[in-house]
């Protein structure tokens, strides 16, 4: 493992950041020679079905601080109300391959964001099963072969995904927050597929917020980096590749120059799982990140 190395990882919510940011990220990282790991939302984007969360502590609050519409667009916004939500995966295929054909890992981060990141609770294993289902079917059909590792919307996990993964013989997830790679379990059941969290605050959790003003957003983000360890950053194409590209672009100028290691997840893993004994047991249990609204999945307690 490289001295500081750093995994960016980036989840793709809609049909706009498919468009416009994925081609802006995959240039940006081609001209600082970085391979990320991109996790695409395959289905229809049905946005503007988020609104209900209107009534979840803390997200009007979320919804001031990083400009929600000047960042997706009204357009955006309105999918999946006002109109039918776009197939993103049969309008950009093509977009989706070229960030593939670059060199970066793609990956699986839901069929439709909506109902995976505000349903997955309630539904049953049957309904995950089938919904999870339609996601793996697009990644084939989009990439001409299964996908390997899943990233889910939201930060939504539990048993029933866990067991989904399973018979995916995914190598790896990356659905939780947390601190280090781990094997997860939930209510005394451990699960075969490697969790590798997100290890990084995301911009949007620190945009808008007195404490985190912008011109020292970056200089926080290195100061968390961990040497001797694996970082996540998990970006978003609609934030970095769109609202804050020119401060990610130079995030990265000043992160190459600080001679930090990009590294995707998909080499973690498989360095990772060359020792599997070595990987630590942990609860996956649903907890509150600050400047987040609802709650997700994170990492708990090491399981004896």
């Amino acid at each position: 493992m490289p001295d500081i190395a750093l995994a960016i990882k980036v989840d793709v919510d809609t049909d706009r950041g498919t468009r416009l940011g994925v081609p802006a990220l995959g240039g940006l990282f081609n001209e600082f020679g970085i391979r990320a790991s991109f996790f695409f939302s395959l289905g229809p984007d049905n946005t503007g079905r988020a609104l209900k969360r209107i009534f979840r502590p803390g997200f009007l609050t979320k919804v001031r601080r990083t400009s929600v519409v000047s960042t997706y667009g009204l357009r955006t916004l309105m999918n999946g109300v006002l109109w039918p939500g776009p197939h993103i995966g049969h309008r950009h295929a093509d977009l989706m391959r070229a960030i593939k054909d670059a060199g970066h890992e793609v990956g699986i981060h839901c069929y439709d964001h909506v109902r995976w990141q505000d349903g997955l609770a309630t539904m049953r294993v049957a309904e995950v099963r089938r919904e999870f289902g339609r996601a793996r079917s697009e990644f084939e059909r989009v990439f001409g072969a299964p996908s390997r590792a899943a990233a889910a919307a939201g930060w939504q996990a539990n048993a029933d995904s866990l067991t989904v993964y399973d018979e995916s013989a995914f190598h790896y997830a990356s659905d939780a927050r947390g601190h280090s790679p781990f094997f997860p379990s939930v209510a005394g059941e451990r699960f075969r597929t490697l969790q590798i969290p997100t290890t990084l605050p995301t911009l949007d959790e620190l945009l808008g917020r007195p404490d985190f003003p912008d011109e020292q957003l970056a200089g926080h983000y290195f100061s968390l980096l961990q040497r001797n360890s694996i970082n996540v950053l998990t970006i978003h194409a609609e934030i970095e590749g769109m609202a804050k590209y020119r401060w990610f672009r130079e995030f990265l100028a000043r992160a190459v120059s600080m001679r930090v290691q990009f590294v995707t997840l998909e080499a973690v893993a498989a360095e990772l799982l060359g020792a599997p004994a070595t990987i630590p047991v942990c609860e996956l249990v649903m907890g509150e990140c600050e400047g987040r609204s609802g709650t997700l999945a994170t990492q708990g307690n090491v399981v004896a």
